[in-house]
């Protein structure tokens, strides 16, 4: 059954092919003939440069063909037109004429050179492609595994949190005063309000493989997108203090909005949450004649340089402390990435004085 399902693809397959080469021959011989006739008419005395009129058009028509046999019958076609039409005695063959082996050598000569060179830039041209596919798909797989195990860490800790919290409410709510009950009571909140997050995080890159790793893009306002990111991240942390500077002039970016604002979001709350530190989380934007790039610094205890390596690959970060063993970052930075690389852009992060900073450049243009 699958045998015969692919022989019959394999055959539609060469069909189309023949029926292209077929019309692609015919057609470059027409327009060449006409373009002959055309020059002829208006110089008859130069005939000489008929000849060259096939040689292009044989360049053309092996060009956008398959194989060599459509560049070898439009040869012998070619020769027969210069021979029938436009060599005298006119609309009769005369393979005596003085100079037509040579003519006819010249054009088999340029269409065998041209079949050979287009045919090794198409296979090296579907070698790249090939090559380029595969890693693409690596990539992927790869992205696929870390968020995986991002995954297995981000969201199975704040559950186990969630149910131990409610438990302990439930089975001791008698013996439990107000403020235990309101201590418990935040614990869950704040697991729940993380669990929010990292689905959102997820249905963002759900989202950019709906859409075959590509986003759709319009013409926004950098100001606008930071402005809205940071309104977005006070309402989830009431608390959080960041000091923000744009350029002045009015900076528009070919962007998707939500998906960029979660990437500022992302990076600002790792930030307040990572940094333990409580200065202001400093957020700023500055660019060059191509590129606009996005900067959250904190001023905190800064990024293990044994991580800055793969810090975005999705390993989730365990640190010392309880809310860090609680909330990973590594679904997020590697959501991040995904994102800001469906966008032809870049991210980085690095350590400064006082703490750490990540930065991410999307290009100006498409």
């Amino acid at each position: 059954m699958h045998s015969h399902a692919l022989v019959s693809i394999m055959n539609k397959t060469k069909t189309k092919s023949l029926v292209k080469n077929i019309i692609i021959t015919l057609s470059g011989l027409a327009v060449a003939t006409a373009f002959a006739f055309l020059f002829f008419y208006h110089v008859p005395e130069n005939s000489g440069n008929i000849a060259p009129i096939y040689i292009l058009a044989l360049i053309v028509i092996v060009r956008y063909t398959d194989g060599y046999l459509p560049g070898l019958v439009s040869s012998v076609i070619a020769v027969v037109c210069v021979n029938f039409l436009f060599t005298y005695p006119y609309f009769e063959l005369n393979f005596t004429l003085s100079g037509y082996p040579i003519t006819f050598l010249e054009m088999l000569g340029v269409t065998l050179l041209t079949c050979t060179m287009t045919t090794n830039m198409k296979q090296q041209a579907r070698m790249i492609a090939e090559k380029d596919k595969l890693l693409s798909e690596t990539e992927k797989e790869k992205m696929r595994a870390n968020l995986l195990r991002a995954v297995s860490h981000d969201l199975r800790t704040p559950l186990t949190g969630i149910i131990g919290a409610s438990s302990s409410y439930l089975d001791s709510n008698e013996l439990l005063d107000e403020s235990e009950k309101t201590a418990i009571v935040t614990h869950i909140r704040e697991d729940a309000d993380w669990l929010l997050n990292m689905v959102e995080n997820l249905l963002s890159v759900t989202r950019i493989h709906d859409q075959s790793s590509a986003v759709k893009k319009t013409d926004e306002s950098v100001e606008e997108i930071v402005s809205a990111a940071i309104n977005r991240l006070k309402k989830r942390i009431p608390e959080a203090s960041v000091n923000v500077s744009v350029p002045e002039d009015l900076l528009i970016l070919p962007m998707d909005a939500i998906l960029i604002e979660q990437v500022l979001i992302n990076l600002l709350e790792n930030a307040i949450v990572h940094s333990q530190s409580r200065k202001p989380i400093l957020c700023y934007v500055d660019d060059d004649e191509h590129n606009v790039t996005f900067h959250v610094k904190d001023f905190g205890i800064g990024i293990d340089p044994e991580r800055l390596n793969n810090i975005f690959d999705g390993n989730s970060y365990i640190g010392n402390s309880e809310s860090d063993s609680k909330k990973g970052m590594g679904i997020g930075l590697s959501i991040c990435k995904t994102i800001i690389t469906a966008h032809n852009g870049t991210i980085n992060a690095g350590n400064h004085e006082q703490g750490a900073e990540f930065y991410f450049t999307l290009p100006k243009g498409e």
